[in-house]
């Protein structure tokens, strides 16, 4: 299976990382309550969220995916023309090589209105603890460099502790600063999230892929029925690059609201290049502890 990665561009390497603090949730390892998911919070200093800010200049987002070699859209997979999708954005971050790079996120229904679901690997190198990505912020309604709806501050990622040790459940919840007083919900709205959902529906899947046609700067999306795939995942014939990693699968979907179920991410394909297939978790228990640990934060 090939993994999809975040694109690892060395484009602008960065001068300094910073630096994270990692608090594991709940218990110490081995001593974690049976029925209770391990967790695994990273948290960025007020001081640290305002350099990541000034470093994400939009002409900065623009070169993330400029000279990359790519690969090239599938049929299946079209730029989206319907409604601002205002939820979806791209997730910017600079990752364990301090090399500049990005994922799709998607902002989610929580309690602090600020919750942002994306995939594991799109926060942290699987297992490979402690190699954690800093310089993180939201672009919800990401669209050939415009910024409709601001620039949010990573202020802490949530991840399974699986993900972090021994690279298993490709899933993780970002929480975000608000932005001139007012949050990143109240501002662009929320996915509902479904935990448990068994395959066999009906998804949209969106994400923004580095293609050479597409450089990230679109947001584009394909849609099947999903199926059940080895070790607890699923998957849906869409076939999108890299970039597209934490993509949202939506099911239910109302192309005149732009509002769905979240049931997945995309997190790996069937080949290098041109596959047919993307997979996803099964969110289940872990998902949903991930998004109620996120929404304390």
């Amino acid at each position: 299976m090939h993994r999809i990665v975040a694109p690892a561009l060395a484009v602008a390497s960065v001068a300094s990382v910073a630096s994270v603090v990692a608090v594991v949730a709940g218990n110490t390892a081995g001593s974690t309550p049976s029925g209770e998911a391990a967790i695994t919070t990273v948290k960025f200093t007020a001081e640290e969220r305002r350099e990541t800010l000034g470093y994400w200049t939009a002409d900065r987002m623009r070169k993330v995916a400029a000279g990359a070699d790519l690969g090239h859209d599938a049929a299946s997979v079209k730029p989206w023309s319907g409604p601002a999708m205002k939820t979806v954005g791209r997730l910017f971050f600079t990752n364990e090589q301090g090399q500049d790079s990005y994922c799709t996120a998607t902002a989610v229904r929580s309690r602090n209105h600020s919750a942002v679901m994306t995939a594991g690997h799109c926060v942290q190198l699987p297992a490979s603890p402690g190699n954690h990505y800093s310089n993180m912020v939201f672009v919800p309604g990401y669209g050939e460099g415009k910024r409709p709806y601001g620039v949010f501050a990573v202020r802490a990622s949530v991840l399974p502790r699986s993900w972090e040790r021994d690279a298993k459940n490709d899933v993780a919840v970002v929480v975000v600063d608000q932005q001139k007083g007012k949050s990143l919900t109240d501002t662009v709205g929320g996915q509902a999230v479904a935990v448990d959902r068994k395959p066999g529906g009906k998804v949209t899947v969106f994400g923004y892929p580095d293609s050479q046609e597409q450089r990230g700067e679109r947001l584009m999306y394909c849609a099947g029925a999903t199926s059940d795939a080895p070790q607890a995942k699923q998957s849906v014939r869409c076939p999108m690059e890299g970039g597209s990693s934490g993509g949202p699968w939506l099911a239910d979907f109302d192309e005149k609201s732009g509002r769905g179920k979240l049931v997945s991410v995309n997190s790996f394909g069937d080949t290098a290049e041109g596959g047919s297939a993307m997979e996803g978790e099964v969110l289940g228990a872990t998902a949903g502890e991930l998004l109620k640990r996120a929404q304390q934060l």
